[in-house]
């Protein structure tokens, strides 16, 4: 379904963007706060090593204050130390925050860069994790250096980036509903005019119109004219086959009444050669010409025939012509259409009803089927006709389909009426079936494309 695969694309495709976006953010958003975070540590430590000084008796000294109250807060995760690095110094400074000491790796594990600075992870006295920036520091002339190291807690700035990063995806979904369902009306929208296409096609097989009409937008417009285009040409096409068949039957009609006639009025043998001869002419061109006829029709657009309504008119004309043989004829409530001509309808059914008022003994029954909603077949109905006859053996019933094959030679007729009936539904994609009857004698059934 178009509309579907439409939707379905653009909602993989909104869903594919905004994945990639939030992660796009949420990777920068983690880039600047780490950012922002080793600043942070990076100016305390150098206002730390501003605040420090070694005595001459080699012990440390200074009141740092950087300026931030979690340095006084017990197991806050900010810490700041000064340690002794050398043995010209002792009397280590800490942070009132800082209630143990924190161990560092040894500079082969992390090694200082070139400004004599290192950073790591560690686990504070609360058991958060801390980042530490630590430098090592020359104080004096005396070659003494000092340890310093500022530790801030990472375990907070991961915690804000997770929940900076569960608001983004939640805002981003939230808006990627929206711009789905946005998209999926937008779709539907412009893909309206098609659907207007298809219940105008609609109608044309329902045989309610002739042609697509209506306000289409302009990009569906070239296509309905394309169709309308084709309809024409399939109906042009039509009215000349037409045409072309009347125009030969009458040519013919008359040379071939001059030949009968010519052949009633000559004495003998001859005569009725001839005037039988002409008869089988005339029959044949018929046969034929109603053939041609058919397959000009098929599959178009504009032929569309109601079923019901011809099949009540074929019963009520049989039952006159056969008063003394009882008709029952069985029609579904709703209406059938044919997606053919009512002439080729007319012709099959008539042809197969007089076999069975010709055959039956005093019944015959004419049975419209249309199968139920959500069947297979639901674009095809049935007509069975069956009579309480003789029948056909079933050996025989390919035989009788034949064209001039005659089983009873009893009964008038020229033998063309179930071959025509045969020919005529094939060429409109049919089937034909003879079986037994339930009332004795033959039951004829005929599938045909309903519009």
């Amino acid at each position: 379904m178009l509309t579907f695969r439409v939707v379905a694309f653009s909602t993989i495709w909104a869903v594919i963007a905004l994945v990639v976006i939030a992660t796009v953010i949420s990777t920068l958003f983690r880039q600047v706060s780490n950012r922002g975070f080793e600043e942070v540590l990076s100016a305390h430590l150098f206002n730390l090593i501003a605040s420090v000084s070694a005595s001459d008796a080699g012990r440390l000294e200074g009141s740092p204050n950087l300026g931030d109250l979690r340095f006084s807060e017990p197991e806050s995760g900010w810490y700041w130390a000064v340690e002794p690095a050398s043995d010209s110094l002792h009397d280590p400074l800490h942070s009132a925050s800082l209630t143990r000491t924190i161990s560092s790796p040894s500079t082969a594990a992390v090694p200082f860069n070139r400004e004599y600075q290192r950073t790591y992870l560690a686990r504070g006295p609360g058991g958060e994790t801390i980042q530490v920036l630590e430098a090592e520091i020359v104080l004096g002339e005396d070659e003494r250096i000092a340890r310093f190291r500022v530790m801030g807690n990472h375990s907070e700035l991961e915690d804000e980036i997770a929940n900076f990063t569960r608001r983004l995806f939640t805002y981003l979904a939230l808006f990627g509903l929206g711009t789905v369902a946005i998209n999926a009306f937008a779709i539907l929208l412009a893909l309206r005019p098609l659907r207007s296409i298809r219940l105008a096609l609609a109608d044309i097989r329902a045989g309610t119109a002739e042609r697509l009409s209506g306000p289409f937008p302009g990009e569906i417009v070239p296509l309905a004219e394309e169709t309308n285009a084709l309809i024409e040409s399939n109906r042009r096409i039509i009215e000349r086959s037409r045409k072309q068949v009347g125009n030969l039957a009458h040519s013919l009609k008359t040379p071939l009444a001059v030949l009968m006639n010519e052949g009633r009025a000559m004495e003998g043998q001859r005569g009725a050669l001839i005037s039988a001869q002409a008869s089988a002419m005339r029959q044949q061109i018929d046969y034929y010409l109603q053939r041609a006829r058919a397959a000009a029709q098929r599959n178009s657009l504009a032929l569309r025939s109601p079923v019901n309504e011809t099949l009540e008119r074929m019963a009520r004309v049989a039952g006159k012509l056969n008063p003394e043989k009882r008709l029952e004829l069985r029609l579904p409530p709703e209406d059938v259409v044919f997606a053919g001509e009512r002439e080729d309808l007319e012709e099959m059914t008539g042809n197969l009803l007089e076999n069975a008022m010709k055959w039956a003994e005093s019944r015959v029954v004419l049975i419209l089927e249309a199968p139920a909603e959500g069947t297979v077949e639901r674009r095809s109905f049935a007509i069975l006709i069956e009579d309480d006859g003789p029948g056909i053996p079933e050996d025989q019933a390919r035989q009788a389909l034949q064209r001039g094959r005659r089983l009873d030679e009893s009964k008038p007729g020229s033998g063309l009426g179930l071959a025509i009936v045969a020919d005529l539904v094939e060429e409109y994609g049919g089937t034909l079936k003879l079986d037994r009857s339930a009332l004795g004698g033959l039951k004829v059934e005929v599938k045909l494309a309903s519009a």
